[in-house]
């Protein structure tokens, strides 16, 4: 039986295999009878997969290089004058 009983770690340790597509058929089977029993861990593997879920769909824009300088001089000019 132990073989098959995952402590919470091991279970967080297979939840963060899976979101990376390393964890094998076994493990997740393990994960499974693991989180039918755990409420914690039902609760962290649904935390992650939102996660993951948003990190992949989410658009990020990000300024170009020339913006940034002109942001960062406005920047430390706004700073000098605090000082």
């Amino acid at each position: 039986m132990s073989k098959i009983k995952l402590s919470c770690d091991e279970a967080n340790h297979v939840c963060d295999k899976n979101q990376y597509k390393e964890a094998g058929i076994w493990e997740m089977l393990k994960l499974n009878l693991h989180l039918l029993y755990c409420r914690v861990c039902r609760k962290y593997t649904s935390r992650n997969m939102k996660l993951t879920k948003l990190v992949k769909t989410n658009k990020v824009e990000v300024l170009d290089k020339a913006t940034k300088e002109k942001l960062q001089i406005t920047f430390d000019k706004e700073l000098a004058k605090q000082l």
